[in-house]
């Protein structure tokens, strides 16, 4: 399937370049999350509903998943830091345009570039996988993913706060110096990694079809990760809705602030890294998941309490976040010279689940409000515990193994 390079010898993970990529892949993934707090002020700006401003954080996956699918497949083919840093290039400019678009068409069209472009993060932790050791990649990958989920859980924090002190367009205008000096450090520190694939673009994208057909693993954790992050996308791009209503009565910064209490799951995806090397993946899935299916349980019965939402907020981001890095430390141990394509199929799976879940997370609140999405949440997450149920089993010898 793949024309290879000739045998280069194995770069190493050093603790400066997993920092590197650890703060690099937060910076950059919060550029798709800035809009979630601070729909509410986009709405009241443009005289728009909150359903019709929700479009731009359904686009901004939409681009996010579109990148992931023409983007990533090119790591395992072109010098990665070079394509990293033209990305960038993109990334800033989106970034600019979309604090000066002044109608929802236009912002729209924006949130879909920055999703684009700001795929880096998923570069970056194939790039880790492969620098690092066999004892130490779940280690790394849950390194980089917990820099991951800071970025996606303090983005929401700080675009909530600096939404409601000094409007939602100074966010964007912060975030786009921010990628120039990120882009430097990469620029100045970033190791390169030598490609392995030799053939055509055309032939890159084939394979991804051909991976997704004969690679069961990549499939099932693809289809579960998919379902896991359409219940958590419902429940960020509904919550600053609730949160604006009764009892409620709060502002874009008390939605964002959420985002600081989910910061457990960052302490989730360090360990499942960690536990990925000494419980099988079969076990360590029941756990992660069930606890989604507990965390929807919690938000259902907490519509008018805070507290119960922040417990069901913590619990919802350590399940996902364990399910996601055990999902991928499985899939980058099959076929070590495609990593990046295989994390492109299990990835833009993940974002369509991402997208579906605002879609329909924003639809369910229009209709049935919080009991609405509460319904949707403990459908996606319970179906993600019975696939598992029903064809994990069935290849759990097998997942054990090449884990």
């Amino acid at each position: 399937m793949d024309q290879k390079a000739d045998p280069v010898p194995q770069a190493t993970l050093s603790r400066f370049s997993l920092m590197l990529m650890t703060i690099s892949a937060g910076l950059v993934v919060a550029n798709i999350y800035y809009c979630q707090p601070v729909l509410g002020k986009i709405a009241a700006e443009l005289r728009l509903s909150e359903t019709s401003v929700s479009s731009i954080a359904t686009l901004t996956q939409v681009g996010y998943a579109a990148g992931l699918l023409f983007i990533i497949p090119l790591g395992d083919m072109l010098q990665r830091k070079k394509l990293i840093l033209v990305d960038f290039i993109f990334i800033i400019l989106a970034l600019c345009c979309m604090a000066w678009a002044r109608n929802i068409y236009l912002l729209a069209g924006i949130s879909f570039i920055i999703g684009f472009t700001s795929v880096v993060p998923q570069l970056l932790i194939p790039m880790a996988a492969h620098m690092a050791s066999d004892k130490d990649r779940g280690r790394a990958i849950g390194t980089v993913m917990g820099g991951l989920l800071i970025g996606i859980l303090c983005s929401r924090s700080i675009s909530g706060y600096v939404g409601e002190h000094y409007g939602w367009r100074m966010m964007f205008k912060i975030a786009a110096i921010a990628m120039l000096i990120n882009a430097t450090a990469l620029w100045r520190f970033l190791p390169e990694i030598p490609s392995h694939y030799k053939g055509t673009y055309g032939g890159l994208m084939k394979s991804l079809l051909h991976y997704a057909r004969t690679v069961p693993e990549l499939r099932l954790s693809a289809v579960k990760g998919a379902l896991g992050f359409a219940s958590f996308s419902a429940f960020w791009t509904t919550l600053v809705f609730l949160m604006e209503g009764p009892p409620f009565f709060k502002g874009s910064d008390v939605a964002g602030a959420f985002g600081l209490i989910g910061a457990g799951g960052a302490l989730a995806a360090s360990l499942a890294g960690r536990a990925s090397s000494r419980i099988k993946p079969y076990t360590l899935h029941i756990v992660t998941i069930t606890l989604m299916v507990l965390s929807w349980i919690i938000f259902g019965l907490s519509a008018s309490s805070m507290t119960g939402l922040i417990i069901g907020v913590v619990v919802l981001d350590m399940g996902l976040q364990a399910t996601h890095i055990t999902n991928q430390t499985i899939i980058f141990a099959i076929y070590p010279e495609a990593r990046n394509r295989l994390n492109t199929v299990y990835m833009v799976t993940y974002f369509i689940g991402g997208s579906l879940g605002t879609l329909i997370g924003s639809y369910a609140w229009d209709h049935w409000k919080w009991s609405g999405v509460c319904g949707f949440g403990l459908l996606c997450t319970g179906l993600a515990l019975l696939l598992h149920f029903a064809f994990g089993s069935a290849r759990r010898e097998r997942l054990d193994v090449r884990d």
